[in-house]
């Protein structure tokens, strides 16, 4: 029979080696959505097509944009899916860590964390997950901008 604790302790590695790959995911999908933004509102700009006043140039703007709108709303729901992963996967690896390992280090870190925000403007921690979120609908507001812009 398999020592539990041994098990235990095996268990608990995978679950925290598995939330920092989801986190990684998140990163690579991060970056992979901040080129395709950065390509699609940097077309338009390069060949000149924003304010030429042409009816194939506003065109062109507006179509770019509407997928900039498009491509920023996907981002954000895949982002928000990442989040209520690790959010699960976090709570897994603090139930083991509160009911069978001697020392709760993620719980631990998240008690420091919380009391550093009580400590002003300059020393709150924002979590990662809010920031990002704000993102891709900076990118939404930029490219629907684009469009209000063409229209006018």
């Amino acid at each position: 029979m398999p020592d539990t604790s041994q098990t235990t302790l095996s268990l608990y590695t995978l679950a925290v080696e598995m939330a920092d790959r989801v986190s990684a995911r998140r990163g690579t999908a991060n970056q992979f959505y901040l080129t395709l933004e950065t390509f699609i509102l940097g077309v338009p700009a390069t060949f000149g097509w924003i304010d030429q006043g042409s009816a194939t140039s506003s065109a062109s703007v507006s179509g770019f944009a509407a997928v900039g709108i498009l491509v920023g709303i996907v981002w954000w729901l895949q982002l928000r899916s990442y989040r209520h992963l690790n959010r699960a996967k976090f709570r897994v690896i603090l139930d083991l860590e509160r009911e069978m390992l001697p020392v709760a280090l993620f719980e631990r870190e998240w008690e420091h964390l919380k009391h550093s925000s009580r400590q002003g403007w300059r020393g709150r921690y924002v979590e990662l997950g809010w920031v990002e979120a704000w993102v891709p609908w900076t990118f939404v507001l930029v490219n629907l901008g684009l469009i209000i812009n063409e229209t006018l």
